[in-house]
């Protein structure tokens, strides 16, 4: 297994992997957002970058405003080598839970790349065991790598574009805003106007309207 260095970016730049793990050929970056939402999917993206890639605005996705995120979403998208992005349904994370449902989405996004990579960059401390292509996790790795901070960057437009669509049919939510976190406007609009198809029934706010509704179904 080959050893990951400790970095400290200056500037809040970030590296192509290329120049720490010079033996791999083929080095994809996975991420995902939406975990701390109660509504909505969580998605993940994959992103394979080529060599000399301006990294410039390739940055933790939290670390950009919404228009630096839109033109870097865009840069990625016409200059990645490959990239994919999946979403995994509220249901399914009801299911399976949110850990495990983070792990499917970058799951799924490594396979639906339509290039096999040799190594796996993944931002967090936890992938599947004796997965069969070489992988590393690395906790803040989207503020290290430039691979695992586009695919945070995909991952994050694309949820946020999916959640400004379901504001146009659920507007009392705020969906437009918060994207599904549990805000204070949000958590108002759950107890006034209840759930729907998209929250996630098991995410303590909307289990305890659920269990609210079952003991004073008339409150």
């Amino acid at each position: 297994m080959t050893n990951v260095p400790t970095l400290q970016p200056k500037n809040l730049s970030t590296i192509l992997a290329k120049q720490h793990f010079d033996n791999f050929d083929i080095i994809a970056g996975t991420d995902e957002a939406g975990r701390g939402c109660i509504a909505g999917p969580v998605v993940a993206a994959a992103v394979i970058l080529p060599p000399q890639t301006d990294t410039s605005l390739l940055i933790d996705s939290k670390k950009l405003s919404e228009k630096q995120r839109l033109i870097a979403y865009d840069f990625i998208i016409h200059h990645a080598i490959a990239y994919s992005i999946i979403e995994v349904s509220p249901q399914t994370i009801d299911e399976i839970n949110i850990l495990n449902a983070s792990l499917l989405a970058m799951k799924n996004a490594i396979e639906k790349l339509t290039i096999k990579p040799d190594l796996i960059l993944i931002d967090g401390n936890r992938f599947y065991k004796n997965y069969p292509i070489e992988n590393k996790t690395i906790v803040k790795g989207d503020s290290i790598y430039a691979e695992i901070a586009a695919a945070s960057i995909l991952a994050k437009v694309h949820r946020d574009k999916l959640m400004t669509e379901f504001d146009i049919t659920n507007p009392n939510y705020g969906w437009k805003n918060n994207k599904g976190y549990p805000t204070p406007k949000h958590l108002k609009a759950l107890n006034s106007y209840g759930i729907t198809p998209i929250h996630r029934k098991s995410y303590a706010p909307v289990a305890n309207y659920l269990s609210t509704q079952i003991l004073f179904p008339n409150v």
